[in-house]
């Protein structure tokens, strides 16, 4: 963790003790309410005297539902589940998948006050999240006795015999995945099974997950609900919303015969369809193209604020300024604004807001006779609830004078200092969530102004602090991204939309935020609002979930699979360096290689050193990389820290290796290696793991 994170955790420290103090009252006050499951269906077999029916049906079963229009009957846990699924849309012939979200506000997960999670802004997706994650509840599962496939073999998933299916109904193909019983509750009856998928999810297809051969602890079967029996075996309802969904559901069973997954043996399944493209990434797009087509060939209006020089033995210059960028949003853009949507569903314009920017320029930029050597220009991407003042970090000096980089950073909106206030506010009402994901966008623009300052014309290399003898130190034919935790997975979204940027390298990276909070020791200072604020254990879960729907329009899982070699309209091919911190407490390795597989990266290997991951084939789904390589790929840094759990919990022993490939200057190497205009993956492990010394 970098000083500027650690700081920035001790302010949410600091405001969690006032909000706490303001709160008064003892601690028992603090606590969350006994749980108060949400109602869910009941039922009661069909009497023996009960007419045969007259259908084709092969029965007829009796069950007590309710709110059968708004909640799904199939998991009697709670009115959401099973979670996501197309019982929660509504046809949509505008949309690109022919659906929308049709969510309910009643049916809504609730916080302390009572506030169900407002459905407004939900409802604009046409399906799910990419990365959705399939969350049932299963009374007395066991896992290891059912043999479902774990984190450690993804490779099980897809055997034809594995108890879960995640299935591409569109292609007939199946999806690699892993199951996982939430481990943040204390109680059985609150956690949910999670299953997560292991490579992003085709956007605009239609998806079936299903299971078969639950078993308790003592190995015996256990049964399917009377709800879903009633889909499987045929039986009549006395339902009528269930009646109107079971077309759907027999062309569920159909598309898994298919796929050789037998009906009579199933447990559990239902469809799911993830949302398109184009909903995903119409609106960054559109703020991208609206703001530059404004801009045209002049270069963003920008103001030199100061310059401190010389910094120190690798940097000469520290200069720090202001640029105006379009902005889309309510309140100036500042923390809680939200989009201003036009008639065309689209953000509209409101007018410019300032950003600010802080450069290094390092002494290796100057030649002895004081003449420019000019340096690659790259935009550097700050870490969680960090700033600008983060290019300043050591290793980034370091980076930047071995290798002659002149590195800019201005802040990621939605992720920066300032918005530490506003996501202590979305912890008690996650209705806000919006406004979040909107803001992220509007912090990616910002990003793409600055790049396009740093290399137009009469931008900054236009300025006596940016030169050497009249001349420029910024070499303006190709600008570079690196960014490191946040402004890695930040980075994702950025790269998959920027236009000047063709390469970059992001550190300790991942996606998305539903699976990443739970595994990061950051979570932990946010977990201590958000969970007081939803007092129901297994809401909580639920709750992310939810979330999700909203930063993917914010954050790289939306954008990953465009990230490379299938570029998004208007949009150049990319390549990516993902370096990941084997044993990270704060950004799971197991999201950075579920971007590897959706980008088509390879990987170093040995990945690791034997013994130290319990992955039956570390890297699964991965090739190999021959060096030199001339794409994406992912290496994995190893220091020596313990190997993580392969729960959703974070890594909390020894000495988190976070910050670790960053300050190696043989990792660093690397990077520069690829962030140049021939761009290659150099080998500078051998035929050994990547190992580092710890920092």
């Amino acid at each position: 963790m970098t000083n500027f994170e650690w700081r920035v955790r001790g302010v949410a420290i600091a405001a969690l003790v006032f909000v706490l103090a303001a709160c008064g009252g003892s601690s028992d006050d603090l606590a969350p309410a006994e749980p108060t499951p949400t109602p869910g269906p009941t039922a009661t077999p069909t009497p023996e005297s009960s007419p045969e029916p007259t259908d084709g049906l092969r029965g007829s079963i009796e069950l007590e539902v309710g709110n059968a229009d708004r909640c799904d009957p199939l998991d009697r846990r709670h009115c959401l589940l099973p979670f996501p699924s197309d019982t929660f849309t509504a046809s949509d012939g505008g949309t690109d998948t022919g659906l929308h979200l049709n969510l309910a506000v009643a049916s809504m997960i609730t916080n302390d006050k009572g506030v169900q999670v407002a459905t407004e802004h939900i409802n604009r997706n046409d399906g799910w999240s990419p990365g959705a994650v399939m969350a049932f509840h299963v009374p007395g599962l066991d896992l290891v006795e059912t043999d479902v496939p774990p984190l450690t073999d993804l490779a099980r998933s897809l055997e034809t015999n594995s108890p879960s299916v995640l299935l591409d109904a569109d292609t007939g193909e199946r999806i690699p995945h892993w199951v996982e019983i939430d481990q943040n509750v204390a109680s059985d009856d609150d956690r949910l099974v999670l299953v997560r998928p292991a490579i992003s999810l085709a956007t605009g297809h239609r998806h079936i997950f299903a299971l078969r051969g639950m078993k308790n602890a003592a190995g015996e079967t256990i049964a399917a609900g009377d709800a879903f029996r009633a889909y499987r075996d045929e039986l009549r309802t006395n339902v009528p919303e269930m009646e109107e969904r079971r077309d759907r559901y027999e062309m569920v069973f159909a598309d898994l015969g298919n796929a050789g997954v037998a009906r009579d043996d199933l447990y559990l399944a239902w469809d799911f369809t993830v949302a398109s493209t184009r909903n995903l990434t119409e609106r960054m797009l559109h703020i991208r193209d609206d703001a530059f087509a404004w801009l045209g060939d002049r270069v963003p209006s920008w103001h030199l604020e100061s310059l401190e020089e010389p910094l120190d033995h690798r940097i000469l210059r520290r200069i720090e300024g202001t640029f105006e960028v379009p902005h889309y949003m309510t309140n100036d853009a500042a923390p809680g604004a939200e989009f201003v949507y036009g008639e065309d569903g689209l953000p509209m314009r409101q007018g410019l807001y300032t950003a600010v920017f802080r450069c290094i320029v390092p002494r290796a930029a100057f030649a002895e006779s004081g003449a420019a050597m000019p340096a690659r220009p790259s935009l550097y991407g700050h870490g969680l609830l960090g700033s600008e003042r983060e290019v300043s970090a050591s290793n980034v000096r370091d980076m930047a004078n071995e290798h002659n980089f002149v590195f800019c950073a201005s802040r990621w909106l939605g992720m920066a200092e300032e918005d530490v206030g506003n996501a202590i506010t979305l912890l008690g009402d996650i209705s806000g969530i919006n406004g979040h994901a909107d803001r992220l966008q509007q912090g990616v623009l910002a990003q793409l102004f600055l790049g396009r300052l740093m290399i137009h014309p009469d931008g900054l290399g236009s300025d006596a602090a940016f030169q050497a003898m009249g001349t420029s130190v910024i070499d303006t034919n190709e600008l570079y991204y690196d960014g490191n935790s946040q402004g890695a997975i930040m980075g994702a979204q950025l790269i998959a939309v920027a236009q000047d940027i063709t390469k970059a390298v992001l550190g300790v990276p991942g996606m998305n935020y539903s699976l990443l909070l739970q595994r990061s020791v950051d979570w932990d200072v946010y977990r201590s609002l958000y969970e007081p604020a939803y007092p129901e254990p297994l809401e909580q879960a639920l709750g992310l979930l939810i979330m999700q729907l909203q930063w993917d329009r914010g954050e790289g899982n939306g954008y990953a699979a465009h990230m490379t070699d299938n570029p998004l309209p208007g949009t150049p091919a990319h390549r990516v360096l993902l370096h990941v911190a084997f044993g990270d407490h704060q950004v799971a390795p197991a999201s950075a290689e579920i971007a590897a597989r959706t980008i088509g990266a390879v990987i170093h290997r040995p990945v690791v050193a034997d013994g130290r991951l319990p992955d039956v084939e570390p890297g699964w789904g991965l090739e190999t990389m021959i060096y030199p390589h001339d794409g994406s790929a992912i290496v994995f840094w190893d220091s020596g820290s313990p190997t993580p759990p392969t729960a959703n919990l974070p890594p909390r022993l020894g000495e988190d290796p976070h910050g670790h490939p960053r300050n190696d200057v043989q990792v660093r190497h690397q990077k520069a290696a690829f962030l140049a205009p021939e761009s290659r993956v150099i080998d500078i492990c051998g035929a050994n793991p990547c190992q580092i010394p710890p920092n």
